[in-house]
């Protein structure tokens, strides 16, 4: 028996590894713009980093955009950047998503769009401390903005992506969601939600022309870290290896969509790193050996 469990795991991390490796090409056609009626994608969390870095590129690709986050000068400044470079149009919506009133209003936004075709959920941050010392709010915030803001988003966005048999869902999440460590408990759990939000959400799409991703990418350099939680961060202590550049997240991001892999993670080291994480009793032992640091 024992030996058939071990056979079982083995192959299990077998497939899960190779699943992870191999990156077939996205199934989600990229169309050429039609200025009569072009297509459009919303992104929260846009006025920087990864957020910003999806709204260059689907610019680029043809999509006019509805840019979403709390600091209107920066959407300004994006909307403007990339209207002039691509000829798209960017409409712009200053709203905290951790709020219901601003959740509901880019929520009722996204009601009204006839052609909707991505939807990217990026806002996000993260915090560090132990929950028994934690702000209650910040923490309280951090559960709206990473779940309940995608969830509400996507299910607005769904009745007309599947009207028209047609559209994208990325949840960004994190390889946070595969890791326990002290002081990040709220960020970890939201991003496995995640994960599990993206991956159960594909199943009840499956023929209907609607792709689901949720993205994990590992460390990458953006403003995340440049926040006063963070503080005490250096990211020199760490590799150059292992950080990844949000351009290069974001392509590989898009070029996947509906490959059939609902979890992306970019970047070969950080596919390994999932995929050890993910193998029975290994996977454990890494943790309590994190654990340990946390």
């Amino acid at each position: 028996m024992r030996k058939g469990t071990a056979a079982v795991a083995v192959t299990a991390a077998t497939v899960g590894a190779w699943s992870l490796f191999r990156t077939p090409p996205g199934r989600f056609k990229w169309q050429p713009r039609d200025p009569q009626a072009p297509e459009v994608a919303l992104i929260t969390g846009a006025s920087s980093g990864i957020g910003a870095e999806y709204a260059r590129q689907l610019a680029a690709r043809g999509l006019d955009l509805v840019l979403v986050a709390r600091r209107q000068e920066r959407l300004a400044a994006l909307a403007a950047e990339l209207s002039a470079a691509h000829g798209v149009a960017c409409k712009t919506i200053a709203a905290d998503l951790a709020q219901e009133a601003g959740l509901a209003q880019v929520e009722a936004h996204i009601r009204t769009l006839d052609n909707l075709a991505v939807l990217v959920n990026n806002a996000g941050f993260g915090t560090v401390g132990r929950l028994v010392n934690a702000d209650p709010a910040r923490q309280q915030e951090m559960v709206a903005l990473h779940v309940m803001a995608p969830m509400q988003l996507a299910q607005a966005a769904l009745p007309g992506m599947t009207a028209r048999k047609r559209g994208a869902i990325v949840n960004v999440s994190s390889i946070a969601a595969y890791v326990r460590m002290r002081g990040t408990v709220n960020y970890v759990a939201t991003k496995a939600y995640l994960n599990a939000f993206s991956e159960t959400l594909q199943i009840e799409q499956r023929g209907t022309g609607v792709y689901v991703q949720a993205l994990c990418p590992g460390f990458t350099r953006t403003e995340f870290h440049a926040t006063p939680d963070y503080a005490k961060f250096e990211p020199a202590q760490y590799p150059a290896f292992m950080w990844l550049q949000a351009g290069d997240v974001v392509r590989q991001s898009l070029d996947a969509l509906g490959n059939g892999q609902v979890i992306f993670v970019p970047g070969a080291l950080y596919r390994g790193l999932v995929a050890l994480l993910r193998t029975p009793v290994l996977g454990s032992a890494l943790m309590q050996m994190a654990a340990l640091f946390g």
